[in-house]
């Protein structure tokens, strides 16, 4: 029996399960493709950015992170913008887009997990509506009812729980899977950009030791 056969004896309820199914595919590929953008190499990048700032090419700074499609590269963007404010006016912008990238991360992930939940208790509900019917065949013949009479319901009663298994499983494994990675991103975010407002002030210190040379000469 083919796979096409085995949906069409699940019942209506295959219908919901085959809608979750599709919502989950769509969320992983997704995420897959965000958390690979996010996971390009930091260390080269922060480097290079590190070289052009100590040269005080703010400008050359910004141009390079627009370039570079990545979570961390937009968050010291926005610091960088903030400079000339001061390191509290950085530090506030660096917050600020480090809010914006962590949702980008995490959107649609309570979405999947829903899924995971959604489809095996869809499938439960098949398994229940399929022994109802059994069980209401049984009463309409009286209980003379043979295992064939009975065929119809249990295969939607086992089809549905199965289908709803093979969706939310794995729904739930990749859901898992993607918390963990956001976890290690945003650790990782979050430590480049305690590094960027260290060089940050490390410049400033630098300036004003020159400025002060200068002053005494």
């Amino acid at each position: 029996m083919t796979l096409l056969q085995l949906f069409t004896q699940g019942g209506l309820l295959m219908w919901p399960i085959l809608a979750t199914s599709i919502v989950a595919l769509w969320i992983i590929i997704e995420k897959y493709v965000v958390l690979r953008r996010a996971n390009r190499d930091v260390g080269d990048f922060v480097l290079r950015l590190r070289s052009i700032l100590r040269q005080g090419d703010t400008v050359g700074a910004v141009e390079y992170c627009s370039r570079v499609d990545s979570p961390i590269a937009r968050i010291l963007k926005k610091g960088i913008l903030k400079l000339h404010q001061g390191s509290e006016k950085t530090r506030e912008g660096i917050e600020s887009a480090g809010k914006v990238e962590v949702y980008k991360l995490e959107k649609r992930l309570s979405l999947l997990a829903s899924v995971a939940g959604i489809a095996p208790l869809l499938g439960f509900l098949g398994t229940v509506t399929g022994m109802i019917a059994a069980f209401r065949m049984i009463e309409v013949l009286k209980g003379a009812a043979t295992p064939g009479d009975l065929a119809g319901g249990i295969w939607e009663a086992l089809l549905t729980t199965a289908y709803g298994l093979i969706v939310g499983i794995p729904a739930y494994g990749f859901y898992n899977y993607f918390v963990s990675r956001i976890q290690r991103v945003v650790f990782r975010m979050e430590t480049t950009s305690e590094e960027f407002l260290e060089l940050v002030q490390e410049h400033k210190e630098v300036l004003q030791h020159n400025e002060a040379v200068r002053e005494e000469r």
